[in-house]
This record gives C-alpha cells, structure tokens and sequence, in this order.
C-alpha cells in the first residue's frame, strides 16, 4: 500500500502531487480491483492531471519573471481548486475499494470519474480561451505522447539535480557578532551613553527606525554589553497584538531564572503585574521590550516596572514615531532614531555574507555588487538578503547583472516598505517550488512565534511537502529544506545546537507580511486572529489557523470546513467548531490549549485521512478510538503532563513513526507499532508486563528511544525485567538506533557490561539520574558518538577514555563522587580533539593542559578554592584557561567553603585576565558558592 512517503503538495500546483500518486496508486495495487472501463478513465485522468501539473510549475517559473494575466491566474486558481476536490473523491473511492472509510456513492466506471473528466475537458477549454494555446498543444501532445513525457519536461535532471544542504556555518557568527559588521558599534556607544548617565532615577529610552534597520540588533547589542551593570534583565518581543500575560511570564522567567522554585505559570495580567513588582522593587534592573507596535499596549506593560530609584533603564524598539514618544520617559530627550547603514558599512555587510571580505571580490564584480549594494538602500536585512541570494549564483557578471536589474526602479522612491516587498519578492520567486511551498507554510504561525526546527519539519512531512531524495530519510531531507531557508536569511536562527544546527528559528516581521500576503492570494493558508481576519475571496478554507480567545469573529462569517487539510488551534474556545465538520483533515494541532477538554476529541475517529496529532493540554485523556486513525504518522503529545497511560488502542496505529510524549507508560502490544522510528518518553515500572520489554527489541526501525526507567533493586523481578530490556536493546543497538536517553533514580549497573555487540550506530547517549560506577566497555567503543551526558564516578582514567572519544563534540559530566587521592584531573594535549561544550559538575578540580580541547567553545565548570593551588599547583593559577585558543563562553562556579577572601578573587583574577588574552576574549561569568562560609582574612 501506499506509505505516504514522496507524495509532494504544494502551494503552486494545490494537491496535484499528492494527487497525482493516489492516481498512481490506483492503476498499481488497487488495479484488480476496478472495472476495465474505470481503469481507462483513471489512466486518463492521470495523464491530463500530470500535463496540467507541469504547466503549473512552468508558470510558476514564469511568474517570478514577470506577473501572469488575470486570466491565467484566474484559470490557474480554479484547476488548483479543483485538484482538491478530486482528491477529495479519490480519497473516499479508495477508502471503499480498500474496505473503510465513509460511506459515499463512488460509481466505479460512472459518476465521479466522469464528471472530473468533464470538469477538466471544461479547463482544457477554459484555456484555449485564456490566451494559453501553447501550453493547451503541450497539454494535448502529452495526452498522445506519453511515452516521450519523462524526456520532454526533463524529469529526471531535475530530480538530480536536488544536492545535500549543510546549514550555513559562519551563521552562529554573523548573528553573535552582527554589530561589529554593520557599524552598530557608534550607535551602541550612543544609546549607552544615553542609558548609563549616573542618574538614579528609572528611565525608559526609546529606539525607532523603519522595519529592517536594525531596532532589535542594536538592542541586543547594548543588552550584552551592560547587562552585567544590573541585578536582573529580561529581553521580550511583542507582536502587533501582543499577549499581555505570555510577556509577563517571559520576563518572570528570564528574570528569576537563577532563583529556585516554580515559576507562577498561570494568574492574570494583575497578579503578573504584582508579582514582577514585587521582585523589581528593591532591584537594578534592565529590561529591554522589543518591536512595540501600540501605546495601549505599553500603558499595560509599563505597570510592572517600579520607579525605585536604583538606577535601573529599559529600552524599546518600535518602528511609530509616536509610540517611541509615548513610552520614552517625559522630561528627557530619549528617542534615539536609527539611521540606514552608511555605504562603507552596507558594503561591508554585503562583502562579508559573499565573500568574507571585500578584498576577496572578484574585480568583474566589484562594481555591479556596489550596485545593488545601492539598491538596497542602507537596509541590513535587505544587504543580507540580496547577499545571500547571490550565494546561490555563479560569480558571472551576467547573472549577477540581472539580479541587479530585477530589483527594478522602486528603491529609488525612498519608500522602505516598497523597497523591501521588492527585494524579499526576488529572493522568494528564485526559491525552489517545494521551498516556497515550505516557507509560505510558516505563515500560519503567530508573529514572533519561536518555532522548533524539529517540530517544523514534522510539520511539513505530514503535510506532503517533503519529498526523499538520495538515500536519506525524510526527517533529514525536511532538515536540508530548513537549512537552505535559514542560508538564504528567508528565516532567522535564534537558538544553536552544540553541534551548529540551528535549534529555533522565527520569521521577520516583514517576510511575515510578505508570506502571508502571498498564502492568501494563492488561498493556500487562512489566517484568523482576534483582531483580523484573511480570507480568500472563494470561501473553501484549506488550511486554518485560529489565534482567537473567541470565535465570534470567525463563525460571523459563512466559512466552509469541509475542505480544511491543517488546523492549528493556538486558543481553544468552547464555540470552536466540532471535528466531525473536518472530515478531511490531513494535520491537527492543537497549541496552548489550557482550557481544552477530552470531549473535543471526541468525534477524532471520523478523522479518516489524519496523519499529524499533535496535543498541548492539561488535563486531557485520548479517546480508545484513536487506533482507529489508521492514516497517522506522528503523534505530539510532549506538552501532556498529566497523560500517564496512553489508550490500549494505541498499538493498531501501524503507519506510526513518531510517539512523543511526556512519561507515558509502554504500552501492551507495542511490538505492532514497526513503523515507529522515533519513542520518548516512555515509561516502564512494576505495572508494565515483562513481555513488554520483549516486544521492545521488534521495532527494528526505532532511530530515538527514550525510557524511565522505574524498576527499583529490591523487586524480586528485576533480573528479568533488565534481561530483556538488554536483549531488546541489542537488537535495536544492531539495527537503526541513534538516539538513546536513560532515566533511572535506581540501579542500571546492569548495563556496564551486558550490552554487546554495541550500538555503534549511536550518535547521542544520555543517561541520567543513576551514577555509574565506571565508563562501560561498549560505551567506550561508541566510535560515532557526538553527544554524552552521563552520570559516572570519575578518576584520571575515567577522564582519558573520555577524552579518546574521535567525534565526541557535547560532553555534560556529572558525579557525586570524588576519589580523595584525585584531588586534580587534567585534561591532557591529546584530549577531546573535536569537543566543542563541556559541563563539568565534579568535586574535583579540573586543569587543560596546553594543546588539549583545542576546538572547545563553551565551558562550564566547578572549583573547590581551598584545593586548588595543593591540589593543581601553582605554577597555572587560571587551572589553563589560557590553553583554551577557541573559547567563546565561560562559566565558572566557584566553591569557596574554607577558602580566604584573597583566595577567591586572586583565583577570579586569574581566570579574567587569562580569558582577555584569549582571541575571542570571552568575558568570564562567574557564580560563587557557600560564600558565608569563607575564611574572613584575620582567621588563621
């Protein structure tokens, strides 16, 4: 049967892609099973559809030259329309001819297929009147010539031509490092100078510009480099129509986030209100709010700031002059307005994203470049842009020259929206059509929404847009999809991995204008916000994103669901229309739905065709009729704390791949599931069967596990318990297992030596919550290892075999137990080659010799004061920070129990100014400990 796996829909063609396999489908596998006459009508409806799908990517091509006339695009939307009703009829045909499904009247050699086939010999005529006859001889030589098809439209090279994307590494330093790139260092000095005048009284500076100048760099800028002046800080982003107490909580927990305890999550906006007053008020405080868009909505949050005469500032950034007046503080001139990029610093920009610098230019291209240098006017995200769109080109002169021209006239009116639409226009139509699909997509997303890079993938596989190419999986071509977006700055990194990849990303506002504007026009995605509602002027909805407390707004207006592939609920409301009026629904998310209960879910067995589920609520059980949803690749219910057991049901979900959860028990059956390829977190305790833990070692497929594993050391049991899960563990070690987590508050000594042969596929290992008593065997042999996070008695030994990892770039170590002869560890100069983080949570000093780590960016680690000079000597005061040539970041907890005063700010001292004289000069964070039990200088 057909697995779902290269069907392809996208926002230029409708469902042609998706249909276009179902078709095919039909004339394979499900052939036997249609009348003769039926077979010809779907053979032919096949090669009509596939003429009409390549004509649509050939306009589409066309289009980003230049726009197509009204009655083509007129022509266009309609087939487009109607590709997803006829998928809509094939679904149902195919459902009764396999035995499930609603029960609708499909005819097998009559009605449906021959009314499509009447609608489309309608189109064919439709366009010979729109003016297309050349396309409409196209259409009608493929109908012949089908054997010659592939050749003619070139198939083949372009599905080879589809390469491996390696995100952009030079990205995490041109974001970190942004400022000293496009000349904000003047405006920085001058916003400080603004901000730190000595005066005690709380003051509010303003920063507006137009979209794109910079209003957020330059504050996170000046963030950096005075943060450190103040008690606390918090840096938020707002939307037009921001969420007041989501902001309040945001700062909550930037602002305690080295306090212990639970953060308040829920209160209203007073409670909020009071309780950040509460914890500002005797506080020097910075607080930076960013992209402010209302005064309204600053008269609400400027409630939370007291004045209390600590010296405390707080910046925002708007693009309205007249909201930066409001919100600066009366009485002072604090609106700083920020200018365009001068042309020595937009060139610099420009030179630096292409080539590294503008000395390595080629000459033939020096002058076309500070053209459209030019063109850009002064604008840092558009120089970025355009630079990144050229990447993509061949240093040709002629290639460059037309991008040039492209750009067209209107950046000569000085009107920066205009400007910037045409720009970002250029550098969306030279994507590829499954990426334009991909990033139109994103618009149903929020404003400022942080969006998961794993989870946008996932995403996008269940919507059809992923297609494999080359031998990789579907997760890791989605990845290569993403990573082509962040190269060409169409979406903005936020957060790294260890290893580079990008974490999370967002979308700029303006691109959101953009995106958004295009999703409708094409009526690819609808929009429905509290304030504001996009519709396509058709009616037939495809995919709805409701970001609504109410839905008054929405069902004010005749709105059909029966069409809606994707549902993206970020705020439930009781009103909310039921499920049952969904019935074609493809992907459900339902976000941030705190007040969502079980009964919604309902009517979810109706949902024959859903292949996405993902749940962020409390208090929700999943109905039993969710085996039924046989159609279902992925289901997210991470966010569903208080889901313990998962319906028995669960286990006839055979096309499951992915199962992620928060601590569900494993359950019964689970060895049906083979699809899966990824499992966390699942639980295994006393009430889990034995057998269970057998049917584990099945799912030869898994890529991710993880278990909590809650079998205690004094159940008689437990030596059958941990047989098989070893058992099953060496079969999935020997098959596709990448990924593995372990949590444990007991023993699993059992697997020190008990796991052979390795799993030398594995690529990330954490386990945690167990102290193992040695580094085993086969973990030692994890020659593909990049990511360790383990608990382990640690001695010099324990530390070399470590180090002799090959491709080991993540290392978090952690023990409790310190041996009283090794009172100082050394890393030594072959050590940790490639290992680029490293936390160190010993009681134990630790020491880098000089060549060890030479990769190393992130460091944190821990030192005992009073042990340090009898234990490491004193011939390396800073324990070889000044060893460490590619160090970025560094944190430093300091134990100072039983140390002097001048122990500890010598030791301090040491540590700063070796950190200076490293090439990245990273400033030294430090965190002391147990101060009040430090030696005052008179004691003996």
């Amino acid at each position: 049967m057909m697995d779902g796996r290269g069907i392809m829909a996208s926002a230029a063609t409708g469902a042609m892609g998706s249909l276009l396999a179902k078709l095919a489908a039909l004339l394979g596998e499900d052939c036997y099973r249609m009348q003769r006459g039926t077979r010809r009508e779907v053979a032919f409806l096949r090669d009509e559809l596939s003429s009409m799908n390549a004509l649509f990517e050939r306009l589409a091509d066309a289009e980003a030259d230049a726009p197509l006339g009204p009655q083509t695009r007129e022509w266009r939307g309609q087939v487009r329309e109607m590709s997803y009703d006829i998928e809509d009829c094939v679904d149902d045909y195919m459902d009764q001819l396999r035995g499930r499904g609603p029960e609708r009247s499909v005819g097998g050699g009559g009605g449906v297929v021959g009314f499509v086939l009447g609608y489309v010999q309608a189109v064919r005529e439709m366009v010979s009147r729109r003016g297309i006859a050349e396309q409409i001889q196209d259409l009608n030589a493929r109908v012949v010539e089908a054997g010659h098809r592939r050749k003619r439209y070139k198939i083949d090279a372009a599905v080879s031509s589809a390469r491996v994307v390696q995100v952009d590494r030079r990205l995490p330093a041109l974001y970190a490092e942004l400022g000293g790139l496009v000349g904000v260092s003047g405006p920085r000095e001058e916003l400080i100078r603004l901000l730190d005048d000595g005066d005690q009284r709380m003051k509010v500076v303003s920063v507006v510009g137009a979209g794109g100048l910079g209003k957020t760099t330059l504050a996170n800028q000046v963030y950096r480099s005075i943060g450190d002046r103040f008690d606390c800080k918090s840096f938020v982003s707002l939307s037009q129509n921001p969420d007041i107490g989501m902001i309040f909580r945001a700062m909550l927990s930037q602002l305690k986030k080295d306090e212990c305890g639970e953060l308040n999550a829920s209160g209203d906006k007073e409670q909020l209100i009071n309780e950040l007053r509460d914890f500002l008020q005797d506080k020097r405080y910075l607080i930076v709010v960013d992209d402010i868009w209302s005064t309204q909505a600053w008269k609400i949050i400027k409630c939370a700031f007291p004045e209390n005469a600590r010296g405390s500032r707080i910046i925002v950034t708007t693009r309205i002059g007249t909201v930066a007046k409001s919100c600066s503080s009366p009485g002072y001139d604090l609106v700083y307005e920020l200018r365009a990029l001068s042309e020595d610093d937009s060139k610099m920009l420009f030179f630096r994203r292409i080539f590294g610098s503008e000395d390595e230019c080629p000459h033939l291209l020096k002058e076309v470049s500070v053209e459209i240098v030019r063109k850009c006017g002064g604008l840092p995200l558009a120089i970025i842009t355009m630079a990144s769109l050229l990447t993509t080109k061949s240093d040709t002169r002629e290639e460059w020259m037309k991008v040039c021209s492209s750009i067209g006239s209107g950046l000569e009116k000085n009107s920066d929206v205009e400007e910037m639409n045409m720009i970002l226009s250029l550098s969306y139509n030279d994507l590829p059509h499954h990426l334009r699909t991909c990033l139109l997509y994103m618009s149903m997303f929020p404003e400022d929404h942080e969006i998961r890079r794993d989870y946008l993938v996932r995403r996008w596989i269940a919507e059809g847009f992923v297609k494999v190419f080359g031998g990789r999986n579907l997760e890791e071509e989605g990845e290569c999809y993403f990573n082509e977006l962040i190269n060409r700055s169409l979406i903005q990194p936020l957060d790294f991995q260890y290893d580079g990849r990008v974490y999370s990303c967002r979308v700029h506002d303006l691109i959101l204008d953009q995106i958004v504007s295009k999703a409708v026009e094409d009526n690819f995605v609808t929009v429905v916000t509290d304030k504001r509602q996009i519709l396509h002027h058709q009616g037939k909805v495809h995919r709805l994103s409701l970001d609504c407390a109410s839905v008054e707004n929405m069902l004010s207006h005749s709105m059909s669901f029966a069409h809606v592939r994707s549902l993206n609920i970020f705020k439930y409301s009781e009103l909310m229309p039921p499920l049952s009026n969904f019935r074609t629904l493809r992907v459900l998310d339902l976000d941030g739905n705190e007040n969502l209960e079980s009964f919604y879910l309902e009517d979810i067995s109706n949902l024959f065709h859903l292949r996405y589920l993902r749940i962020r609520a409390t208090n929700i059980t999943l109905p039993e009729q969710i085996g039924e949803l046989q159609k279902l690749m992925i289901l997210d219910l991470l966010n569903c704390y208080d889901t313990a057991e998962l319906p028995a049901s669960i286990v006839k979900l055979w096309k499951l791949e992915w199962l992620i959860a928060h601590r569900v028990k494993l359950p019964n059956g689970i060895g049906n599931m083979q699809a899966l390829e990824f499992m966390s977190l699942v639980v295994v305790d006393y009430t889990t069967p034995v057998a269970v833990l057998q049917e584990l070692g099945n799912l030869t497929k898994l890529r991710t596990l993880g278990l909590d594993w809650r079998i205690s050391d004094t159940r008689k049991d437990k030596i059958a318990y941990a047989d098989n899960f070893v058992s099953s563990l060496v079969k999935l070690g020997t098959s596709n297992l990448q990924y593995l987590t372990l949590i444990s508050p007991w023993s699993l000594d059992f697997l020190l030596d008990s796991w052979y042969p390795p799993p030398h596929h594995l690529r990330e290992l954490a386990i945690k919550g167990w102290c193992l008593r040695k580094i085993p065997m086969w973990m030692a042999s994890l020659v593909n290892l990049t990511y360790l996070d383990i608990e382990v008695k640690v001695i010099q030994e324990t530390l070399q075999v470590l180090a002799d990892f090959p491709v080991l770039q993540f290392l978090k170590l952690y023990s409790n137990a310190a041996d009283p002869e090794e009172r100082c560890l050394v890393v030594n100069n072959d050590g940790f080659r490639c290992l680029k983080k490293l936390n160190f949570v010993h009681w134990t000093n630790l020491m880098f010799s000089e060549g060890a780590t030479p990769m190393l960016r992130t460091l944190e680690f821990q030192i005992i004061v009073h042990e340090v000079k009898t234990a490491c000597g004193s011939s390396s005061p800073d324990l070889g920070i000044f060893h460490l040539s590619a160090l970025k970041n560094l944190v430093v907890n300091i134990y100072s129990e039983c140390a002097r005063v001048e122990e500890v700010e010598a030791l301090e001292a040491a540590i700063q100014f070796s950190a200076s004289m490293l090439p990245n000069n990273p400033t030294p964070t430090f965190h002391r400990f147990r101060e009040p039990e430090m030696l005052m200088d008179d004691a003996g």
